[in-house]
């Protein structure tokens, strides 16, 4: 958790605020100027509370509030949007015998923060969450902590409640880490696994999680889906120092839909080191929030690619840059070999094995 607020309201409480903050140096502590002591590690505020709560809520990734849970939710109410926005929030009693998860438990991190609260201060973790307190599959969760991505969040809901209704749910995976459930456990006995998704369709299973960085357009499938979208490619680009972004942006899509790929799946983009960055590539980094490697030209000259050019070799002195970036990047495998977007423009596409 990035930042987190701590919002104390009552002398106990600013002593279990300060409890927590040995535990966790970075948070910060919020509390009345009334009971402003010598105290440096925190901020004395003179505003009301509901004045506090409205700032806080908005500014922090995480809230913790020590006191009521009644007045908690009264205060917060006014600020909730939406579980993708809205922050986490836990509640601490006066006495600190519970940490309560109260909103965003999943994708907001209550949940966790609670339990981390509840064993610093040795008290109780109160989770209400259907899939934490059935353990079983948290659908939404599946895979954020490698960066994975819902191709569509329309169906999340439905499927959620299929897992923990115990309905039976079929998996398929061909992308991406392995270890995404808990490790050294067996997934819940109502999730089986499939080989193909031909078999998953032809299951009677009522809902599907599929982990997948190509693109699935039968139908029938996405009604009942859960699709993962892995950061499992690599997109190597062979450029000129003046090459757009627009440029790249079309070669990109164009290869993503010709070869059916999900552009949620980039993991980086992998080009040469020149002299100075390619602007073009740069600003569509940038845009779609994607890392750049840069390698040098020796390193590529000794990648083995199938398409070498001898264009190539006489201008950059390595015979290949979007196949060899792409390879050397991934430690993987090309899947979509050299595509050429004259005059200046090369991309490969390569998978990381995981």
């Amino acid at each position: 958790m990035e930042s987190v607020a701590i919002l104390a309201i009552t002398k106990k409480g600013v002593e279990i605020a300060s409890t927590l903050q040995k535990h966790f140096p970075k948070w910060k502590i919020f509390a009345p100027s009334k009971f402003s002591d010598s105290a440096t590690a925190i901020d004395w505020f003179e505003d009301s509370t509901t004045a506090k709560v409205g700032e806080l809520f908005n500014k922090f990734d995480a809230l913790v509030c020590i006191f009521s849970l009644g007045a908690v939710i009264r205060l917060i109410t006014p600020h909730l949007k939406d579980k993708k926005t809205d922050p986490a929030v836990v509640v601490i009693d006066d006495t600190a015998k519970f940490a309560i998860s109260a909103l965003s438990g999943h994708l907001g991190g209550a949940n966790r923060l609670a339990e981390e609260i509840a064993s610093a201060l040795n008290a109780i973790p109160v989770i209400t969450t259907a899939a934490d307190v059935n353990k079983t599959i948290a659908v939404d969760l599946v895979g954020r902590e490698f960066g994975w991505l819902i191709d569509n969040d329309s169906t999340v809901t439905k499927i959620s409640a299929l897992m923990v209704n115990e309905e039976k749910i079929g998996l398929y995976q061909d992308a991406g880490e392995k270890n995404w459930w808990q490790p050294n456990r067996e997934l819940p006995k109502n999730v089986h696994t499939y080989k193909t998704l031909e078999e998953l369709k032809k299951s009677e299973c009522k809902g599907f999680l599929i982990i997948c960085d190509r693109i699935i357009d039968d139908r029938e499938i996405l009604q009942r889906s859960v699709i993962y979208r892995p950061k499992t490619l690599v997109v190597g680009v062979g450029l000129h120092w003046d090459t757009t972004k627009e440029t790249i942006r079309e070669g990109l899509d164009y290869c993503f839909t010709k070869f059916r790929l999900s552009p949620k799946s980039i993991s980086k983009f992998s080009s040469i080191k020149k002299e100075s960055d390619v602007e073009g590539l740069k600003q569509l980094a940038d845009e779609m929030n994607i890392p750049i490697e840069y390698f040098e030209t020796n390193e590529l000259a000794k990648i083995s690619t199938p398409n070498p050019s001898q264009v190539v070799q006489s201008y950059e002195g390595t015979s290949s840059v979007s196949e060899a970036a792409a390879i050397k990047s991934s430690k993987g495998t090309l899947v979509v070999e050299k595509q050429k977007f004259p005059p200046n423009l090369t991309i490969a596409i390569a998978r990381i094995e995981k």
